[in-house]
C-alpha cells in the first residue's frame, strides 16, 4: 500500500478511536451532554467533569501508552532481528513490575516508583542478553531467555505477596493487571513530555535500524557501529517501557501485535514502519481500552485482559502457519 495512502487511514482510525473513547466510557452519558461539554470546556457539570477530566486524559494516556510500547516493540524487534522480540517477551515488563511491586509495597509512589520500574526494565534486558551470549544471541535464545526470566520475576513477585498486607497485594495485582484509569504516578504534561523527548530520540536512529536489521557484518560495511548503537537504542526502548509500565502497569503484546501488522502493510522501512507502528499502537490500545470499559458496565475491564486475548491469537495463528514469514 502506498505509504501516503497508510498515513491518511490511520489517522482516520484515530479520529474514530478517539471519538469513540470520548462518547463512549464506564458511565453512560448521552452524546448531547458530551457534545455539550466539548463545546463549553469551562463548564461545572457533571458532563463536563466527565469528558475533561476523566475521558479526555485517559484517551491521551492511552495513545501515548501505545504508541510508546508499539515503537519500542519495532526497535526491539530491528536490534534483535527477532520477529517475536517486544517488552513483554523479553522480560522488560517484568522487570518492570517487580520493581513497581517493590514499590507499592514499600509505600513508594510518584517518582521513586518510576524509577524503580525503569531500573528494573534495564537490569532485564541487561539480564537477557547476558544469557544470550551463552548461544551467540541466536533468536530462540532470546526469547527464550525472556520467558525464563519472565517467570523468574514473577516467582519473585509472588514471593513478595506471600510477606505483604492483603491491602498492599490487592493494590499490586490491580496494578500488574494494566490499567489506564488513573495517573498517579506520573502527571499526565510530564508523561507527555517525556515520552515525546524519548521517542523522537528513537526516530532519530530509525535510518541505522534499517542497517542493524541487515545484521551485524554488514552494517561494518556499510559504515555503521552496530554494537554501542545496539546498547543506546535497547536502553532508550527499556526506558520507555519502564515510563509506561509505572503509569498503566503491565499492557502485553502491544508491541508483537502491531508491527508485525504495520509491517506487512507499511513495509520493512524504519522510516516508515516506525511512526506508522506509533499510530496504529495508539489506535489499538485505545480502542481496547473502550471495549474495556464498555463491555461489562459498570465494571471496567483491565485492558491488560484485553490485550492478552488478542496477543493470544495472535501467538496460536502464529505458531499455526504452515511456513511462518521470515521478517529479516
Amino acid at each position: 500500500m502506498n505509504r501516503h495512502a497508510t498515513f491518511l487511514i490511520l489517522l482516520a482510525l484515530l479520529a474514530i478511536a478517539v471519538a469513540c473513547g470520548i462518547f463512549l466510557g464506564g458511565s453512560g452519558l448521552p452524546a448531547a451532554d458530551v457534545i455539550d461539554a466539548l463545546l463549553h470546556p469551562g463548564g461545572h457539570g457533571t458532563a463536563q467533569a466527565v469528558v475533561w477530566q476523566l475521558r479526555i486524559p485517559r484517551v491521551l494516556k492511552a495513545l501515548l501508552v501505545g504508541s510508546s510500547l508499539a515503537g519500542c516493540g519495532v526497535v526491539f524487534q530491528a536490534v534483535l532481528r527477532n520477529p517475536l522480540a517486544e517488552p513483554y517477551t523479553l522480560g522488560v515488563s517484568a522487570g518492570g513490575a517487580l520493581g513497581a511491586t517493590v514499590a507499592i509495597i514499600a509505600g513508594l509512589s510518584g517518582i521513586a516508583l518510576v524509577f524503580l520500574c525503569f531500573a528494573g526494565c534495564l537490569l532485564s534486558i541487561g539480564a537477557v542478553l547476558a544469557m544470550s551470549t551463552f548461544r551467540d544471541f541466536s533468536t530462540s535464545t532470546i526469547i527464550l531467555s525472556g520467558v525464563v526470566l519472565s517467570f523468574l520475576l514473577s516467582s519473585v513477585i509472588m514471593f513478595l505477596f506471600s510477606v505483604a498486607s492483603s491491602r498492599d497485594v490487592h493494590a499490586s495485582v490491580l496494578w500488574l493487571m494494566g490499567s489506564l484509569s488513573g495517573t498517579d504516578a506520573v502527571a499526565l504534561p510530564a508523561l507527555l513530555a517525556a515520552l515525546l523527548v524519548l521517542l523522537s530520540g528513537l526516530a532519530l536512529f530509525a535510518r541505522d535500524m534499517n542497517l542493524i536489521s541487515l545484521g551485524d557484518e554488514k552494517a561494518h560495511l556499510l559504515g555503521l557501529a552496530p554494537g554501542p548503537l545496539k546498547i543506546l537504542l535497547l536502553g532508550l526502548a527499556s526506558v520507555v517501557t519502564g515510563l509506561c509500565v509505572a503509569v498503566s502497569g503491565i499492557i502485553g503484546f502491544v508491541g508483537l501485535i502491531i508491527p508485525h501488522a504495520m509491517r506487512r502493510v507499511a513495509g520493512a522501512d524504519h522510516q516508515v514502519l516506525l511512526p506508522a507502528s506509533m499510530l496504529a499502537g495508539g489506535v489499538f490500545l485505545l480502542a481496547c481500552d473502550t471495549l474495556a470499559q464498555v463491555v461489562y458496565r459498570p465494571y471496567e475491564m483491565p485492558v491488560g485482559v484485553i490485550t492478552g486475548i488478542a496477543g493470544g491469537i495472535f501467538f496460536l495463528a502464529y505458531l499455526l502457519k504452515a511456513s511462518p514469514p521470515e521478517v529479516f
